[in-house]
């Protein structure tokens, strides 16, 4: 068997994590072929029931998995990791608001990101899902000196997911048939799920749908606020459905976009007008060597434009929040 690849996981007691370790360990994320070594971060207060995930790992008896390592000190987790995942951030609290969020989460990524480039594999890629992930993939790399800009993406995955699933469920067909679904911008509330490039069986979802009403409606407004109606119907935020849509991204990220593209947010070039340095969604294609590049000549409406323009002004306000943690 070739070498193990070691696997970071902040997090990993949580909801996500939960949901997301058994798959790793099973190789979904990196093939039937690839054993892991899972190397797992937690908060002390949380020690206790990381140990229980673990022993559970270890009841899987999964084939490819050759060591967990425990631990509350990134450092030591993210010693010669190949593939960093940070799932763990500060959940936000009653009567905060998003600005409170991101300079609660603001430090922790800071020392995330310089433990990256102390401690991590030369060639790391390091995928954010931890709210504000945008933000948060912005202060992480900002913090990794001398590691390369486009080793650190946000997940908007699971945006891009649910954007499909809707669009399918309209058609009447399987997800299988939707293809060429973009978000753009931040991983919030004004994101732009983009209907218009989008295809449904190789021809226009608008076409295929017929009713441009919903999709400039009810569409983007159920893709921007699942998140919020899955915790009102279950009590909890989506775990489940993230832990997926973060396999999704990080196996298309190294192993190769097997559609046109998929949804990743990474820093901005200056692309599609958005401000070069920003952490934005954008349309991306993988080149199977964890490579990437923005897909590039799409044609953006002027409804598009201003949706895309709402959410990337978004991202300039959190920049401007955490200014001090960019150095």
């Amino acid at each position: 068997m070739p070498a193990p690849v070691r696997v970071a996981v902040t997090g990993p007691a949580g909801q996500i994590g939960y949901a997301l370790l058994p798959r790793i360990a099973s190789g979904q994320l990196l093939g039937p072929d690839t054993p892991v070594i899972l190397q797992l971060v937690e908060v002390p207060p949380v020690m206790d029931a990381l140990r229980g995930v673990a022993m559970e790992l270890e009841d899987g008896a999964f084939p490819l998995l050759q060591d967990i390592v425990l631990t509350s000190d990134p450092k030591v987790g993210f010693e010669g990791a190949h593939v960093v995942l940070l799932v763990g951030a500060k959940p936000r609290g009653a009567g905060m608001e998003r600005k409170d969020l991101i300079e609660e989460n603001g430090p922790i990524f800071v020392g995330q990101g310089q433990a990256i480039a102390e401690v991590a594999d030369p060639e790391v890629r390091v995928a954010v899902v931890g709210n504000p992930a945008n933000t948060n993939a912005l202060i992480a790399t900002a913090n990794a000196a001398g590691v390369p800009a486009d080793r650190f993406t946000a997940m908007t995955r699971l945006d891009q997911n649910r954007a499909t699933a809707q669009l399918a469920q309209r058609a009447g067909v399987p997800v299988t048939e939707v293809t060429n679904v973009a978000i753009w911008g931040n991983h919030s509330s004004t994101q732009y799920p983009d209907f218009e490039n989008a295809l449904i069986g190789g021809r226009p979802a608008a076409d295929v749908i017929g009713d441009r009403a919903w999709l400039e409606g009810d569409f983007i407004t159920t893709v921007q606020q699942r998140g919020a109606a899955i915790i009102e119907a279950r009590g909890q935020s989506s775990a489940l459905s993230a832990a997926s849509a973060l396999i999704d991204h990080v196996h298309d990220w190294l192993a190769g976009v097997p559609t046109e593209w998929a949804s990743m947010a990474v820093v901005s070039d200056g692309s599609y007008g958005v401000p070069a340095g920003l952490v934005s969604s954008f349309p991306v294609r993988t080149d199977g060597k964890g490579g990437w590049s923005i897909v590039q000549d799409l044609a953006i409406s002027d409804f598009a434009r201003g949706r895309i323009d709402a959410s990337v002004r978004e991202l300039e306000e959190e920049r401007a929040v955490i200014a001090d943690l960019l150095g």
